[in-house]
This record gives C-alpha cells, sequence and structure tokens, in this order.
C-alpha cells in the first residue's frame, strides 16, 4: 500500500473497476452468479481497507487476487458441484498463481467486458426489469437501494428480484460471450434501457449528496459509443447515444461552486459544452433521417430544441410538445406523461398543465412521487396559487432522498413563503 486516498475517491476507482473486475473473474470460472458475490465482498473489502491502509500499487489486481480467493471458497464449499471444483483445482494450482499473478491475455479483453456482461444480463431468459436490474448492479455500480428508487419498489423487493435473476442465468446456461448478431437484436432495447437508467442516475442522482454522479454517466456514455461502434446503422442506438451527448453538454451549469441546482431555464447557456450539442443534433438528425423513429430519437430530438435555443425564451415549446404527443403514442411511461404536462402548460398555460396532473395522479407510480409535487408546485407558482404551492414544494421535499434536490425545493418554498410574508407595499 502507498497512496492515501479518500473514501469518495475510493468509491469512484471501484465503481470504475468492477465491471472490469467482474468480466476477469465470470471469464476466468464461466460463474456470473457466483463471481458476482466474490466481486461485491472484493469491494467491500477494498471499501474497509484502501482509505485506512492506502491504495494499492495495482488497485485492480488486488480485487482480482480477493475475488479469486472466493472464487476458490465458494467452488470448494459446494459440494454438489464437484466437476465445476474439478476444473477451477485444475486451473489454479496449490499456491494460487493464477489467482494471484496477472494474466498477460486479459487487458486486451478487459474493454470489452463490461459490454459482455451487459448482454448476458440482458439474457432472453430474464424479463425485461430483471435484467436492467441486474445489469444496473453489475455494470453500473448502482447500489440495490437506488435501483429500487428507479424502479419505484422497496429495497427488498429490489434485493430478491436480483437474486432470482442471477438463478435464473444460471440455471439458463447464459454464456460470457457476445451474442450473434440475430440475439443481439433481440436483446438490443433491454441493452438500451439498461444505458438509458445508468446514464439518468449518473446524471441525476436518485439518492445522496451529489446532484451528479459523473462516474456513472461517463461509463454510460463510453459503453453506448462502444455500442454504436459495433452497430453503426441502428437509429436507435444513435437516438440514445444523441441523447446523452446533448443533455450531458449541460453538465457544467446546473449548479453552483457550492452545489446548489440551477433549473434549466436559468443556466448560463454559454457554459455548454457546444461541441457536443453540435455532434448530438448531426447524429439525431441522421437517425430520424433513417425512417424508423423510436423513443430514444425523439427523446434526442427534445434535448436538441432545448440546446439549440439561444436562451430560454426562445425555446420552441409547441415543437417540444408536438414531440412528447408522439412520445407518448410509442408507449405509456409514467415520467414522459410527467414531462408532457410541462410542456403543454408552457404552450398552453400552467391550468392546463395542472388538469393534466390531476389526471396523472390516479397512475400509482406518480402519485406519491416527489417529481409530480414538484411540477405541481411550479404550475401554482405559475398560476398565483402561492400557499398550495408552498405546500406541495415541501411535499415534493419530504419525498426526495437527493440532498441537491429537497435544498432547492425546500429554498423554493421558503422564497414563496416570505413573499407572502411581504407588506403589500413592498410586493
Amino acid at each position: 500500500m502507498t497512496e492515501r486516498v479518500t473514501t469518495e475517491r475510493v468509491e469512484q476507482l471501484l465503481r470504475e473497476l468492477a465491471p472490469q473486475v467482474l468480466g476477469r473473474m465470470t471469464r476466468r470460472f464461466q460463474d456470473f452468479s457466483a463471481a458476482e458475490d466474490a466481486v461485491q465482498e472484493a469491494l467491500l473489502s477494498a471499501a474497509a481497507a484502501w482509505p485506512v491502509e492506502g491504495l494499492p500499487l495495482e488497485p485492480r489486481a488486488w480485487l482480482a487476487r480477493v475475488a479469486a480467493r472466493r472464487m476458490v471458497d465458494h467452488v470448494r464449499s459446494e459440494t454438489a458441484r464437484r466437476r465445476r471444483e474439478q476444473l477451477v483445482v485444475s486451473l489454479i494450482p496449490p499456491e494460487e498463481q493464477l489467482a494471484l499473478a496477472p494474466d498477460a491475455s486479459e487487458p486486451a479483453q478487459e474493454q470489452d467486458d463490461a459490454l459482455r456482461i451487459l448482454f448476458m444480463s440482458c439474457h432472453p431468459a430474464l424479463t425485461q426489469s430483471s435484467a436492467i436490474a441486474l445489469t444496473l448492479r453489475a455494470v453500473g455500480g448502482l447500489t440495490t437501494a437506488e435501483i429500487a428508487k428507479a424502479f419505484f419498489v422497496p429495497e427488498a423487493t429490489m434485493a430478491q428480484r436480483i437474486s432470482r435473476a442471477k438463478q435464473t442465468l444460471r440455471e439458463a446456461g447464459a454464456s460470457f460471450e457476445l451474442p450473434n448478431a440475430q440475439a443481439a437484436t433481440a436483446r438490443l432495447p433491454t441493452v438500451l434501457h439498461v444505458l438509458y437508467m445508468i446514464f439518468s442516475e449518473g446524471y441525476s442522482a436518485s439518492i445522496g449528496p451529489s446532484l451528479q454522479r459523473l462516474d456513472l454517466a461517463h461509463e454510460a456514455l463510453r459503453l453506448t459509443r462502444l455500442l454504436h461502434a459495433q452497430l453503426p446503422d441502428d437509429p436507435e442506438v444513435m437516438g440514445l447515444l444523441a441523447l446523452m451527448q446533448l443533455t450531458d453538454a449541460r453538465r457544467n451549469a446546473r449548479c453552483t461552486a457550492d452545489g446548489t441546482i440551477i433549473p434549466l431555464d436559468q443556466q448560463d447557456r454559454g457554459q455548454w459544452d457546444h461541441a457536443a450539442i453540435e455532434q448530438g443534433v448531426a447524429l439525431v438528425t441522421r437517425a430520424l433521417g433513417l425512417g424508423a423513429v423510436g423513443p430514444y430519437q425523439l427523446q434526442a430530438a427534445i434535448a436538441a430544441v432545448h440546446d439549440e435555443a439561444e436562451s430560454a425564451e426562445q425555446t420552441d415549446w409547441p415543437q417540444i410538445l408536438a414531440l412528447y404527443d408522439m412520445l407518448l403514442r410509442l408507449g405509456p411511461n409514467p415520467m414522459v406523461a410527467l414531462n408532457h404536462a410541462v410542456a403543454l402548460a408552457m404552450v398552453e398555460g400552467p391550468r392546463a398543465g395542472l388538469e393534466r396532473l390531476d389526471a396523472l395522479s390516479q397512475d400509482a407510480r406518480l402519485s406519491d412521487h416527489h417529481r409530480l409535487h414538484a411540477v405541481r408546485a411550479h404550475l401554482l407558482e405559475r398560476d398565483g396559487d402561492t400557499p398550495a404551492a408552498i405546500q406541495h414544494y415541501l411535499h415534493a421535499a419530504e419525498r426526495t432522498s437527493s440532498t441537491p434536490e429537497r435544498n432547492y425545493l425546500l429554498t423554493r418554498a421558503a422564497h414563496l413563503r416570505d413573499r407572502l410574508c411581504e407588506p403589500a407595499s413592498r410586493k
């Protein structure tokens, strides 16, 4: 151990290394479920040791050694799996040189390991929700609590879902290989959904003190670029990559130096990454020209309309509303419906948006979600109903697990309360 590191730096490094080590263990032992458990144990050991003892000279090799030892212990304890035990013992000499020494053949393969895990986790034996949950944990590094929040289910339910998914993969004999073209096409919608979820959690963290988790957002961008390189003519892959680039282009303007959220209409657009915007616009334009329009292309088109507006006042909201209309026709989605209500309010006024929210509040997935209350508060504020806006800002603040979001919502409520208390002569 040499370099001293902070806990935050250790967490970031572990999220970066986890898919690489998991890929190495899965490739070596051909047991994804056991490898995922072993890597999780190695990550926990590193999280406890590295901040105290310092960073090892080769962090990835350290994790691989610990995970490999866990795998050996696992195989030796599984008496019902004698054949697998014999295979592992034949590969690992008594002194465990294979587990301890670097594998010279692996660096060339590791760049694709995350993509291999991604497609394996999207195996057809799994339901889409289980595949997404498993991959968010294995590739994206999200905790079970974060995944549960994204799926609107209790944490215990999500833990059971992930455990069942791993068992299903084991029983299905899932292979740690990239699927052929036909199988890849069948799994692609789930793969794209997973990448979108990872990016969304990275861009707007659902839990914790930070607005963004850049490591997750960057990993989603990296994997999507890798997927685009393999499928350069797929319009939805292009659409998703464009959506990520156009959204990530606003990253530097989203909050102040102390982490305070800056709403989109108040951001300094000079801080946006205009080179990334040009790339994203070109990509979505090409995708839409191919004729097979899908949800990621439409979302990218919406992001492009926002990004190309020179100011918030010049945003083409009628075009955004029309794009959301098309998105809703492709399939029901509670968050798309919520954004559609915002666009409707920007075009037809806050009362129209509030009426749409009344209908959405009947959806159990949204009825008590903090974003529904936050949007309602915003529209009530625009409509002049300050007391009701305060109430819903506070309701939203109670329900979010994101500290920056909570602080922003409480600040909005406090600002409106102060306005109510001002003497009439000062209003």
